[in-house]
């Protein structure tokens, strides 16, 4: 299996059609055929825009922005978070570099291009099923376009992963634009955990990222999938994920955001069974002139569900936050219970957070409430820490990591927790120290 050079010199990759990947089945080259059709027909973003309110254009600039170049031997980074996990696999610019697994047998976890070889039909029953309903079709279709890269994880009814699995994105390369996808598919009964990293290095200038994730949890299921992510202060990522809860089954997403000049984060749940439950969570912390752009659609299509989205969101300097969530409760989906909250700290006086909240109910008997709250660092606190013995910096370091602990609390497992909160705790040191230096 080859993947044809797709390197076309002077065009940028919103003009660049995508080539033929060689021993793949057919229905994915078409698909990414259509992809490109379709991206081509759909227009670029403008504020006339309801979705794209607020966000700053200028961003969406993909001159000289080009597909890695597949033939080039590309060298392992590797991220281990975890002390332990089922599995390891690393990409750099798009190109598989790192793989081990320990998972049982019957359990299916291979990259994409390999899995479209093994498992063509099942793949395809899954793959990119998905509307994007949020704002960003053309980048969604852009993705199904040049996707090759990424993995396809599928837990069969019954089969409990223990441990986390764990994928690498790198990008090292400038002004490449990588498309990684996350296909994560449990059965009836089935438990597991995913963390993607999205990173680059900081040399790596004028990166884009636009990730797709897809998470379908079957009946009675247990499925929870983070996105850590720390791009480089140049880079930009577009962000789209879509998660799917069958009757019983729980899914927990929790994406943390504390790199990229600019990111756009879209977030589908759609709630299709009884006592199925989803948790959308995030952690944002925002910083210089960094722009945080978070869409949110609860979709309850079944009664008795139970959704529960909080993000948080900690902006420094002259940052900004854009937080857009929607609650619909379909006409049959009585007894829904859910909450949407997005809460806003702010550390300087600069920043700037833009918060829309909404609700569109169509069925009686429901529970359901959105808000969000934006509020300045509490001096009081600043004071507490100080008449400790505190610095002043450490002091709004502590207030502002405290800030996040409700959200990652919520992913209930010490392993994945203590995760995320050491990737949060570097970034709230690398500000405060930046903070001191100045």
């Amino acid at each position: 299996m080859k993947l044809m050079d797709t390197t076309v010199e002077g065009l940028n990759i919103l003009a660049e059609e995508p080539r033929p990947i060689d021993g793949i089945p057919d229905w994915f080259n078409e698909s990414r055929q259509a992809g490109w059709e379709l991206s081509q027909k759909l227009a670029m973003p403008s504020r006339k825009d309801e979705e794209w309110r607020f966000a700053k254009l200028r961003h969406l600039n993909f001159k000289n922005v080009r597909l890695p170049d597949s033939s080039r031997e590309q060298e392992s980074r590797g991220t281990k978070g975890l002390d332990k996990c089922s599995a390891r696999f690393g990409f750099v610019n798009d190109c598989l570099t790192e793989r081990e697994s320990n998972l049982p047998p019957e359990v299916i976890c291979l990259p994409l291009l390999e899995a479209l070889e093994e498992h063509s039909e099942l793949l395809q029953q899954y793959f990119m099923k998905a509307e994007a309903r949020l704002g960003s079709a053309k980048f969604a279709a852009l993705h199904k376009a040049h996707v090759s890269s990424g993995m396809f994880i599928y837990v069969p009814d019954g089969v409990e992963v223990e441990d986390p699995i764990e994928v690498s994105h790198w990008i090292t390369e400038d002004h490449v634009v990588t498309f990684p996808h996350t296909l994560v598919v449990t059965g009836r009964n089935a438990r597991v955990s995913v963390v993607d990293y999205f990173q680059s290095d900081a040399s790596a200038h004028g990166s884009w990222t636009i990730p797709v994730n897809e998470l379908v949890a079957g009946p009675g299921s247990q499925l929870t999938y983070l996105a850590l992510q720390d791009l480089s202060d140049e880079s930009r990522i577009i962000q789209l994920s879509h998660t799917s809860v069958a009757r019983d089954a729980t899914a927990k997403s929790f994406i943390l955001n504390s790199g990229a000049a600019w990111v756009r984060q879209e977030s589908l749940s759609q709630l299709v069974g009884e006592n199925s439950h989803s948790d959308m969570l995030s952690v944002s912390i925002a910083r210089d002139g960094q722009e945080y752009d978070q869409r949110t659609f609860q979709h309850h299509a079944s009664a008795q569900s139970y959704p529960d989205l909080l993000y948080k969101n900690t902006l420094y300097d002259e940052s900004r936050t854009i937080f857009s969530g929607l609650i619909l409760v379909d006409e049959k989906a009585h007894q829904t219970d859910a909450y949407q909250t997005c809460r806003n700290l702010l550390m300087s006086d600069t920043v700037e957070a833009n918060s829309m909240p909404g609700l569109e109910i169509n069925a009686d008997q429901v529970k359901c409430s959105h808000g969000s709250t934006s509020a300045m660092i509490d001096e009081d606190e600043i004071f507490y820490l100080r008449a400790r013995g505190v610095k002043p910096h450490v002091a709004r370091q502590l207030v502002a990591q405290g800030f996040s602990v409700e959200c990652i609390s919520r992913l209930k497992s010490p392993e994945l927790e203590e995760l995320v909160l050491g990737f949060a705790a570097r970034e709230f040191h690398r500000i405060s120290e930046s903070a001191v230096a100045r």
